[in-house]
């Protein structure tokens, strides 16, 4: 236990923290406008449709309408304009968790639930946490540790488990049958599409190395070589998922930004004009 407390608590620089904030509630703004725009449709979407996940429904939350979501979407998006404020940061910071989680209600409670959520909600529910923080901060700080490890192992755990849904649902069929080909005659792109005629055996051996790469992603926690090379390895197997499919699990590759030195990120010339603006 004391092995892994001082693991879990070990401390990072605060600037890391900083950016990635920075990072997650802007993303907030491209998320509500542009991945998940077709959440306030559901806003129109007959009552008798909606099926409210297991936290809602024990909640009783609300069954969403026109003016319910427009009123979610509007608090969420003030709530992350002031997370951004070093100063609103914390209290704004759980106003967004709360938020965003009813927004993720509002669109998975229609038959349809996205697995890539999982890691980005953790982050806005443990960024809160952490106290103010600037960017290039090199301060090692154990509540900037807690929080980014706490994000780190969700995400871990988003490919391990996809794995084990997979093995579990699909059973040994997943890798040996025709997933990707389908996928790729459903949504495929010009990069791909000569693989179903002409070398159909690389998506079969590509289901394999998915379901590998996804059974040993806590390399990626290491702090060696192999887990630097496996956090690279996932920036391009999303690549490249995109470029064949076009499909991109965004939040969860904001919260693959955890596993990267952001603290060494300089700060864009915008910063120093939006904290005087913050200030008056």
């Amino acid at each position: 236990m004391a092995a892994v407390k001082k693991w879990l608590y070990e401390p990072m620089p605060a600037g890391r923290v900083a950016v990635f904030r920075t990072i997650a509630y802007s993303f907030i703004f491209v998320d509500v406008f542009l991945t998940t725009s077709w959440v306030t449709q559901h806003g129109w979407v007959p009552g008798e449709l909606y099926r409210p996940l297991f936290i809602g429904r024990i909640l009783n939350l609300p069954t969403p309408t026109p003016l319910f979501v427009t009123m979610v979407q509007i608090a969420l998006l003030v709530g992350a304009a002031m997370a951004m404020n070093p100063r609103w940061t914390r209290r704004a910071g759980v106003g967004v968790f709360f938020l965003y989680l009813e927004w993720m209600f509002i669109a998975m409670s229609y038959g349809k639930v996205d697995h890539d959520r999982v890691a980005f909600l953790v982050a806005l529910a443990v960024l809160p946490t952490v106290g103010a923080a600037r960017w290039r901060d090199r301060e090692r700080r154990e509540d900037a540790g807690w929080a980014i490890r706490c994000i780190q192992v969700a995400v871990v755990l988003t490919y391990f488990l996809a794995a084990f849904a997979k093995l579990r649902f699909g059973g040994l069929e997943w890798v040996n049958g025709a997933t990707l080909m389908r996928a790729v005659l459903r949504r495929g792109t010009v990069l791909v599409d000569p693989l179903t005629i002409e070398n159909p055996w690389m998506l079969h051996a590509f289901q394999y190395f998915i379901v590998a790469f996804e059974l040993f992603s806590p390399l990626m926690l290491l702090r060696n070589k192999v887990g630097r090379l496996y956090v690279k390895l996932a920036f391009v197997f999303h690549a490249v998922t995109y470029a064949s499919i076009t499909i991109i699990f965004l939040p969860h590759v904001v919260c693959l930004l955890t596993l990267l030195p952001l603290e060494r990120v300089k700060a864009p010339s915008w910063v120093p004009f939006a904290r005087r603006f913050q200030r008056a």
